[in-house]
């Protein structure tokens, strides 16, 4: 009987023990589904992605590992009212291996899982479709395994390392076509492409030679500065473009040629996940004095000519349409059909004929607006409506119309911009349309010329003079961050939030490139493509806009190469609130100062700027040795 007792007290004990260690298990679980829930990532995200998330292995490189679960209080965010709190994750989860490429407005898996009902035909499916905040990842999107620090530019034109972009079937796809070569441990770029399988450089002349350009140049003196390359493949044309001062926003969609964006990025050459189909292109009118198309596979004819009709938009006066197509020589019924209807649709839209020779013709867009007035009533496609805003272009669905001159144009005969480079630094015509003089933009280009010459002594005991490629500028106003950059061996994509002034049109018109963004949503391009990202006043104005802080600086992370850097640029209370991720971002401090420093106005500025870590997750380790 005594044992009976006994064991009765011992069972007594025993289930009093796994009550209380149920009830702490509990806790926990209610306690950190909080913080990885945080920031509206609620149970939704875990669906669609967190089934994927793993904590970094002890393969954790440049820094210590911290996966002790430890949270800390951070500072109220500092966009919310006083008596709110949040709490900063010490670590972030890292996603699964097959999220490396996670580009989540430009997911299939999220299209599929939503039932989104998409026109096939026009190519919905690849334009942006973005997660609801509760549906986003809230992890690391980690490197694929082996992963090297990318190859500088100007070496990475003509070669990356295979382990950063392990896709080889464009290879084998185009191997007649010299677009890729694989070489051991390389992916090597001959200059080939589609149409010109012998190299872009001789192409490139041979465009220049039909358009009478002096000395086959095709800067033609300055004058030809931003080019729109549609279906650009890997970018060879607009990587060859380069040496002439020519800067080409490269754009092509995630299809069946997946990665070919992101192999430009990779060897340094500016591109843009993108694709011709329902909504405008995110670029303003009048952004580009060539388009082209070599063998890009688009139906023109479409919907009475709206693809064509979004080209017109985009082009200035007296700009060129470069397509190189069998349609433009072959002899064939089909071919010959598609040219006729093609031909007549150019002249309507009163195209000419600049040139036409072997494979390729070249059209020019009219100087003025008389051959749109001197048309017959009637006549297909109409001029769009007076109240349509031709810079206007985040979320807007293309129409089938002709945008007309302004007044200014009209009367000019083109777009009056100087030539390349004197157009970075003289007062682009279309100020007036936001009633900024003169002197304002000479002000503002001289304050950022101070500025980025701060920001690269701060920078300097870690860069050399190619360290940086690939820059962004996260809120670029009229582009003088850019701007002040001429001299140094880079290119900026300079971003202009939707929701502010479309001063877009300004920096083409300084001759740089850029696109409308929203950056409560991810940016169009995949992970690991940028080496410096600009943050002036963005994650404040993120905010005030209520979305998430904590969101965007993910998204950063995952925008940003490893060893990559962003300046942050904001008020001390912002600046802290960045400082709690620090660890979780993987991220560490490199220098950090007031904007007195570059005797600039705005003296309660503070200059942050931070280095991402080198890290790899334990599978990714393991399947590179």
């Amino acid at each position: 009987m005594t044992r009976g007792r006994s064991d009765g007290v011992q069972k007594k004990r025993l289930i009093t023990s796994v009550c209380a260690v149920t009830i702490f298990l509990g806790f926990l679980y209610v306690y950190y589904g909080s913080i990885f829930g945080s920031n509206n990532h609620g149970a939704s995200a875990l669906e669609y992605g967190s089934r994927s998330l793993r904590k970094l292995g002890s393969s954790y490189l440049g820094g210590d590992e911290d996966n002790d679960g430890k949270q800390e209080e951070s500072s109220m965010r500092f966009a919310l009212e006083d008596g709110e709190d949040e709490i900063t994750p010490k670590s972030f989860p890292v996603c699964d291996d097959r999220h490396s490429e996670l580009i989540p407005c430009l997911d299939r898996n999220l299209i599929y899982q939503m039932r989104l009902k998409l026109d096939l035909s026009l190519m919905e499916h690849y334009e942006r479709h973005c997660p609801l905040p509760e549906r986003r990842f809230n992890c690391l999107i980690p490197p694929p395994p082996g992963y090297k620090v990318p190859i500088k530019w100007p070496k990475s034109r003509d070669e990356v390392w295979k382990a950063n972009i392990p896709h080889t079937h464009l290879a084998h796809e185009k191997s007649d076509q010299n677009w890729m070569v694989v070489k051991g441990e390389k992916i090597v770029f001959p200059g080939g492409g589609t149409h010109f399988h012998y190299g872009a450089d001789k192409y490139i002349a041979s465009i220049a030679n039909m358009l009478n350009f002096s000395n086959n140049k095709i800067n033609n003196e300055g004058r030809l500065r931003t080019v729109l390359d549609v279906g650009c493949g890997v970018a060879s044309f607009g990587g060859y473009l380069l040496s002439s001062d020519v800067i080409t926003m490269s754009l092509a969609p995630n299809d069946v040629h997946q990665n070919q964006i992101q192999f430009a990025l990779e060897r340094g050459i500016p591109a843009y996940l993108g694709v011709l189909a329902t909504q405008r292109l995110p670029y303003p009118s009048r952004s580009f004095e060539l388009a082209h198309c070599s063998r890009c596979r688009i139906d023109w004819l479409q919907r009475d000519g709206i693809l064509l009709l979004e080209l017109d938009r985009l082009l200035r006066p007296g700009g060129y349409f470069a397509y190189s197509s069998p349609e433009a020589y072959a002899q064939d019924e089909e071919d010959l059909r598609i040219w006729k209807e093609m031909s007549a649709l150019v002249e309507r839209m009163c195209w000419r004929i600049a040139e036409k020779r072997n494979q390729t013709v070249i059209w020019q867009k009219p100087l003025t607006n008389d051959c749109y007035m001197e048309r017959e009533p009637g006549t297909q496609p109409p001029l769009c409506r007076s109240d349509d805003d031709p810079d206007k272009v985040w979320g807007v669905q293309m129409e089938a119309c002709i945008s007309p001159y302004s007044d200014h144009d009209h009367k000019v005969k083109g777009s009056g911009l100087a030539p390349w480079p004197s157009r970075l630094t003289a007062a682009p015509p279309r100020l007036a349309d936001f009633g900024y003089s003169n002197e304002m933009f000479e002000k503002d280009t001289e304050v950022w010329q101070g500025r980025v010459e701060n920001y690269w002594n701060l920078l300097s005991p870690k860069i050399s003079s190619n360290t940086v490629r690939n820059l962004m500028d996260m809120k670029a106003n009229m582009g003088s961050f850019g701007a002040a950059l001429k001299d140094k061996d880079v290119w900026v994509m300079n971003v202009v939030p939707e929701d502010g002034p479309n001063t877009l049109k300004l920096i083409y018109d300084r001759g740089l490139i850029g696109s409308i963004h929203n950056w409560c949503q991810a940016f169009s391009t995949y992970p690991r493509t940028y080496d410096l990202l600009h943050a002036w006043t963005i994650v404040s104005d993120i905010a005030r806009k209520d979305c998430s802080p904590e969101d965007l600086l993910i998204e950063m992370d995952r925008i940003l190469r490893p060893t990559g850097y962003v300046i942050f640029r904001d008020k001390q209370p912002v600046i802290d609130y960045i400082k709690k991720y620090l660890a979780a971002l993987h991220w560490e401090a490199v220098a950090t100062a007031d904007s007195s420093s570059d005797s600039d106005q705005d003296g309660d500025d503070i200059v942050f700027i931070i280095q991402k870590k080198v890290w790899l997750t334990s599978e990714s380790l393991r399947d590179s040795e």
